[in-house]
């Protein structure tokens, strides 16, 4: 007999894989099931790097039909993906080629190029975003002059696309929207004179959507191919994937830091209001928004990216390449052998990245790594180190006391992370919950449907429902302070 308690399909898409969740959510319980996971794996094409875009949209639909088998129907669904990247719509509303894929190399110079029409110092000004090579205004100025790019009519962010596609509904969430560097940080909404400065039609613009607003429902041919009614309702959720996670932080109150750790780790705080000045532009901390108009300051770190390429690249060669006992080889490894800036431009690409790891360990005059686990070892050192450094730098720009670190997402799996994090950042460290994005998704839909009144209720949730483990520092502080000068880092 089905539950009473509604239940809603979450699309939580990642740059390596997808998966589609059912959630049953109310003010008293919260349950998440997988009920399928597909790889997302880019394609390498003559002209660059692309995402297989239909191909994700296939694997969406099969997720859905196996959510309307699992819970005979849900209330409604939304999606979250990685932010930045984007597909174009001609003015039949059909794609424009494939999207390109943000580690591609199309955007090497471009932003020095656009200095040149409107200074960075300017752009910030407005949008108060880090710059990031690949963020979707650079994309979009390499993109200038092409064919498709003259035919464009429509932009849509990868899980604005998806929906447009289950619904025929064109929108703009505005979590996503705040990544482009089209977006006014202070005003909330798109920044037509930065645009316009750029080259870029405000024309492409859609309009924007906000978390919990409707986003239309499933079209009929959407509706015979998954099994769910026609008219299923489609909910705006926050659909950058950060943006959801940080709702699912299962934070008590204010004083809080958070790293949302999976490809990236994302590491900041929540605010009311931008911070938008030289000192935050220099040390590029950026202004992305959050659930009700909150602030997102963050800063990007590379992530456990480095780990997983690394691991890739043994399994390519037969070497041994299982995390569990690569681990404990770690954490028996020699502390501070080896360590690197995670955030090296070498590192973005993906490639060889053991190699990469001991090319820059050789230019800066460390020995490299001898041994898998102390190439693992660090990796882990190293992202904590960065984790240290982006959470003082935030607390300190913010003027603002934090008194623990939430970490949530994939790396909330990694106990050695946790560990190496409280210890680098002197602070306790609560891991978890895994699937942070995949339930702030779900929150944000129980909330549109009236079932959690607000953000507090939803983390206060989270925190009676889902399994946490708290690690306190160790009480080494010197040595971090040492390790982190290494590498230039606070």
């Amino acid at each position: 007999m089905p539950s009473r308690t509604p239940s809603f399909a979450a699309v939580d898409l990642g740059a390596t894989s997808g998966r589609v969740m059912v959630g049953r959510a109310d003010a008293d319980s919260l349950r998440l099931t997988e009920v399928h996971r597909f790889a997302n794996r880019p394609v390498e094409l003559p002209d660059g790097l692309r995402w297989d875009m239909v191909g994700l949209y296939g694997d969406v639909l099969e997720g859905l039909a196996h959510a309307a088998r699992a819970a005979g129907g849900v209330a409604s669904l939304g999606i979250d993906s990685w932010a930045v990247d984007y597909g174009l719509l001609d003015g039949s509303g059909r794609l424009l080629g494939t999207p390109y894929h943000y580690r591609d190399g199309r955007t090497e110079g471009v932003a020095a190029r656009l200095d040149g029409v409107l200074p960075a110092e300017e752009l910030y000004e407005v949008t108060g975003l880090q710059h990031l090579p690949f963020n979707t205004v650079y994309q979009l100025a390499a993109e200038a002059g092409t064919p498709q790019f003259g035919l464009a009519r429509t932009l849509l962010l990868v899980p604005d696309l998806l929906t447009y596609w289950l619904t025929g509904s064109v929108g703009a969430e505005a979590t996503n929207a705040s990544t482009t560097g089209l977006f006014d940080a202070r005003r909330g909404g798109w920044s037509y004179p930065v645009a316009e400065r750029l080259g870029i039609p405000r024309g492409l613009l859609p309009p924007l959507r906000f978390p919990g607003d409707s986003a239309g429902t499933l079209r009929p041919a959407v509706a015979a191919a998954t099994g769910l009614p026609e008219g299923t309702p489609v909910t705006a959720v926050a659909s950058h994937d950060t943006a959801s996670a940080v709702v699912a932080v299962p934070a008590a109150d204010e004083a809080f830091a958070y790293v949302s750790c999976g490809t990236w780790s994302l590491a900041g705080l929540e605010l009311q209001a931008p911070v938008i000045d030289e000192p935050a532009r220099a040390a590029n901390f950026t202004n992305e928004r959050g659930v009700d108009g909150t602030i997102r300051f963050l800063r990007n770190i590379m992530g456990l990216w480095l780990l997983t390429e690394t691991l890739r690249t043994w399994r390519a060669r037969g070497l041994p390449a299982e995390l569990g006992p690569l681990l404990d080889e770690a954490a028996a490894a020699e502390p501070f052998a080896a360590l690197v800036d995670p955030d090296d431009p070498s590192f973005l690409p993906p490639g060889d990245m053991p190699e990469r790891i001991a090319e820059y360990c050789a230019r800066t005059g460390q020995r490299p790594p001898r041994g898998q686990g102390a190439v693992v070892r660090c990796v882990l050192e190293s992202l904590a180190l960065a984790h240290r450094s982006v959470l003082r730098t935030a607390a300190e720009l913010a003027g603002r006391e934090v008194r623990v670190v939430h970490l949530v997402g994939g790396g909330s799996r990694n106990e050695l992370l946790c560990r190496l994090t409280a210890d680098a950042t002197g602070l306790p460290v609560v891991a978890g919950p895994a699937e942070a994005t995949a339930l702030g998704n779900v929150l944000v839909q129980a909330r549109a449907f009236g079932l959690v009144p607000d953000v507090r209720a939803m983390r206060a949730l989270v925190a009676r429902s889902q399994p946490l483990r708290r690690y306190e520092p160790s009480g080494t502080e010197r040595a971090w302070s040492a390790a982190a000068a290494r590498v230039g880092l606070r």
